[in-house]
């Protein structure tokens, strides 16, 4: 029988720093436009907005976000990827905070499992506020797929979401500004062409505070890098799109490229 997984992307305007709102519409989208779905993407920090201020937004492990968006998955009946500011003092790495922006992977059984954002935008300040994950990255075994997770900067360090053999879906959540956007769009079809992967991009859309915008341009790629679902630049909206296991493994037996990589030990610090 052939595996496919139905996905659904929301491009959010996130409310600034206003989770219980954003909570509140997430919730409705996924009810009302993502019925069909088996996985929902949602933005990096979606409940808050991509804020240098933890101490004001950061949620605990067992706080009102993480608990509801658990809930929603169980609900719904679908698995949830997201990012949401997390303070977490016991698992800290650097002295001087506890603070992570923290992805989660919610599933339909009430488990989740969890990335630390490994590669901290320095331009906007976050190396100031949030901790450095340290983990290996994030493999999720899902409905027959393999999807490795990742967050918005990470996208332009190709070496650590280089394709070992191990996934069959990258997925980014983002909040990725339009003054770049064509390095989005460039670096995530690089992304599906060179590790023979889809790849789904979910960045939010709207303005926050300072007049910085977001144009979203999130999407869903197949393994040649070609768009199977683009939403509409700077439009709050879900798009949709359903993926071929089988039609991946095809494509990679007609074009093993992978066999010809380089060998090579990432080693994670």
């Amino acid at each position: 029988m052939e595996k496919k997984l139905r996905i659904a992307v929301f491009q959010q305007d996130i409310r600034w720093e206003e989770p219980e709102e954003n909570c509140r519409r997430v919730a409705e989208w996924v009810e009302r436009e993502a019925a069909e779905a088996d996985l929902v993407v949602l933005p990096e920090m979606f409940a808050t907005g991509f804020s240098m201020h933890p101490e004001r937004i950061a949620q605990e492990m067992d706080g009102e976000v993480v608990r509801f968006m658990r809930e929603l998955a169980v609900r719904s009946g679908k698995a949830i990827i997201t990012s949401i500011a997390i303070r977490d003092h016991v698992r800290r790495t650097e002295p001087e905070t506890g603070y992570f922006n923290r992805l989660f992977f919610f599933t339909p059984d009430g488990v989740w499992l969890t990335y630390n954002k490994r590669h901290r935008f320095r331009m906007g300040g976050e190396h100031e506020h949030y901790a450095a994950g340290s983990e290996r990255r994030l493999i999720v075994h899902y409905k027959g797929f393999r999807i490795c997770p990742l967050i918005c900067y990470d996208l332009r360090f190709p070496v650590f979401a280089r394709n070992r053999g191990d996934y069959d879906l990258l997925v980014y959540v983002a909040c990725w500004p339009e003054t770049r956007r064509e390095a989005w769009r460039t670096l995530l079809r690089a992304r599906a062409i060179e590790n023979q992967a889809y790849v789904v991009g979910a960045n939010r859309c709207g303005t926050e505070p300072g007049e910085l915008h977001y144009s979203g341009d999130s999407v869903v790629l197949d393994f040649l890098g070609q768009p199977i679902a683009e939403a509409t630049p700077g439009q709050e909206q879900m798009i949709s799109a359903v993926i071929s296991l089988q039609e991946l493994e095809r494509f990679r037996e007609r074009f093993p490229a992978y066999l010809d990589a380089d060998n090579f030990t990432l080693v994670e610090e």
